[in-house]
């Protein structure tokens, strides 16, 4: 090893350990300072039983979350360079509709995969979160990108991004970021036709990597503004726009029915938490987007016009009503995704992101293919 070497991996590890001390001292001050407002924030006992019981499987895992990411050398120098790059940050002209800035940024992922035995669709929706072609979107609907090459256990795997009304085809994307903790206890599902679980670290980032008419990518995506801040519990009854592309006629008469993005208003319920003290996920009211298919949608605040949440399940149809739904809050997000990589989640998606998603992909993407592969191996063989 050469003196420059040693010399970047020793800076390394003393910032892995700096972001590791920070972080523990941020959570300590917020419970200091902000000790009333976590209070009102806890919600755990409005939560059934059965959401309890998760909540405590969940913290058992939390000492066991792999660490591959925060240790891994390569991603941390990647993510160290990146979080110095784009300072510039570009406003969308405040005379746009934010229904237009929606429908512009919302787009569907659509992903294909085949067995000797079965064609399986899937599709659920996205929305890009800067203007590099950042999506922001669900685990359970991007995790079919981890397949993308793998031969063994299937034929062929092939996810789009389609835009438009209707949806159809345009880009070609690549996976940024997925949470290994969501893979690692969701893998078991990967075969399921319609997955529930609780939305805990339901998210993935993706970036656009082509278009696929290989014509030229655009200079610059039209992305929505995020907003990571905590919610207080006074957000309950909050107006806001949630949207997507629901898929029931999908379902109901297959795979090559289009599909109409749909934004429409509806208001906050309740605020949950996974055990943290503050707003994790919230319901949202009964709405035409309360369907399969807009998980990975956005939560937008109507007055503010920033993304507060992304849509992870349907609600509780004797409680909430049949098109409810639930939604992280991207504080959530944000906080979780911090605890597994040591960099906020406008770090993560910073600099090069082809080449952090090559990073990511080097340091933990093989293990997280061989979990749904593994899977896969059991539906296949019968087992």
């Amino acid at each position: 090893m050469g003196f420059i070497d040693f010399i970047q991996q020793a800076v390394v590890s003393i910032f892995i350990a700096y972001i590791g001390f920070t972080n523990s001292l941020t959570i300590h001050l917020e419970n200091f300072f902000l000790g009333d407002h976590a209070k009102t924030n806890r919600v755990t006992e409005q939560v059934d039983t059965s959401f309890k019981k998760i909540v405590t499987d969940a913290e058992k895992f939390t000492n066991t979350i792999p660490r591959v990411l925060l240790e891994n050398q390569s991603f941390q120098r990647a993510a160290i360079h990146a979080s110095t790059q784009d300072t510039e940050i570009i406003n969308i002209p405040s005379t746009t509709p934010i229904e237009t800035v929606i429908a512009h940024a919302l787009v569907n992922v659509y992903c294909q995969y085949k067995t000797d035995e079965f064609i399986r669709t899937t599709t659920g929706t996205g929305f890009f979160i800067n203007q590099k072609g950042v999506i922001l979107t669900n685990a359970h609907v991007a995790q079919f990108l981890l397949l993308e090459g793998v031969h063994d256990v299937i034929q062929d795997v092939e996810c789009v991004i389609r835009t438009g009304n209707p949806a159809e085809p345009k880009y070609k994307a690549k996976l940024l970021y997925i949470s290994p903790t969501w893979i690692y206890e969701n893998a078991h599902l990967i075969d399921a036709e319609a997955p529930r679980g609780t939305g805990e670290r339901d998210y993935a980032l993706l970036y656009i990597s082509d278009t696929t008419d290989h014509s030229p990518l655009p200079t610059r995506f039209p992305s929505i503004q995020i907003n990571t801040n905590l919610l207080a519990r006074s957000v309950e009854g909050t107006m806001v726009y949630d949207a997507g592309y629901p898929a029931e006629k999908l379902i109901q008469y297959g795979s090559d029915t289009d599909l109409s993005p749909v934004i429409a208003q509806a208001s906050i319920g309740t605020l949950y938490t996974f055990g943290s003290n503050y707003a994790d996920i919230f319901s949202i009211s009964e709405s035409p987007v309360g369907e399969h298919g807009a998980s990975g949608g956005p939560i937008i605040h109507k007055d503010e016009g920033t993304v507060i949440g992304v849509i992870v399940t349907k609600g509780d149809p004797a409680t909430e009503g049949e098109k409810s739904l639930r939604a992280l809050t991207l504080s959530y997000v944000n906080r979780t995704i911090t605890e597994e990589t040591g960099f906020s989640l406008t770090q993560n998606m910073q600099g090069d992101v082809a080449l952090r998603g090559r990073v990511f992909k080097e340091a933990i993407g093989p293990f997280l293919t061989s979990l749904l592969t593994d899977e896969l191996k059991h539906t296949v063989n019968g087992n």
